[in-house]
């Protein structure tokens, strides 16, 4: 996120109110786990706008408070990020996990990163274990296609925006045969007996 003094003149509450009407941070459906879901959407993040501190405080007010009992998945969908729109920077990602309730942290049992670009994979194989502390870094995976997204979370209990759907297509038109499934360079293998067959998730540390 970008320093204090770069930002839009916005006043603490207000930029609490403009991350709520955008939904960002969704708490929506469940996972095919039976874990809630927290949706969470990168193209929408005013980062030119928003403060850390307006992040923290809206999520520690409308959404922590709802995850503290129950087990839950992050499913954070990256498709049309970018550095100088809506990036919110290192220092911004690591104030926001760190002020993250531990027994928030307890109960998430995964983090699904949708459509993740080769600059994010580098970003988080060199920043990953610094910014996702408390055992949050390892639990995220990547997903490169819908189709993966929905072996895991149940298809119809959670909203997925217009324009995911349009790169899906884009996807489809110019890499036909490449970013499919779950990737990384260290497999692991979750065995799940609600999911037939049990299949092969490989976790976010594609360089380390």
């Amino acid at each position: 996120m970008n320093s204090q003094a770069s930002l839009m003149t916005i006043s603490l509450p207000e930029q609490e109110k403009l991350i709520h009407k955008l939904q960002i941070f969704k708490i929506q459906g469940k996972d095919k786990r039976g874990c809630s879901i927290l949706r969470v959407i990168g193209k929408l993040f005013p980062a030119k706008i928003a403060s850390v501190e307006a992040v923290n405080k809206y999520l520690q007010k409308k959404i922590y408070p709802s995850l503290e009992q129950r087990q839950f998945s992050i499913v954070y969908l990256h498709t049309g990020v970018n550095r100088a729109e809506n990036f919110p920077g290192i220092a911004a990602l690591r104030s926001i996990c760190d002020a993250m309730p531990e027994n928030v942290k307890n109960h998430l049992n995964a983090v699904y990163f949708l459509h993740p670009s080769l600059q994010s994979r580098l970003f988080l194989a060199l920043f990953g274990r610094l910014i996702f502390t408390g055992g949050v870094y390892w639990k995220m995976n990547y997903v490169t296609r819908l189709e993966f997204l929905w072996e895991h979370v149940k298809r119809k209990e959670i909203e997925i925006p217009e324009f995911v759907y349009d790169h899906e297509e884009e996807l489809d038109d110019y890499r036909p045969m490449m970013d499919y499934g779950m990737e990384g360079d260290h497999p692991r293998v979750y065995v799940d007996s609600t999911v037939e067959p049990a299949i092969s998730m490989y976790s976010m540390r594609c360089i380390a």
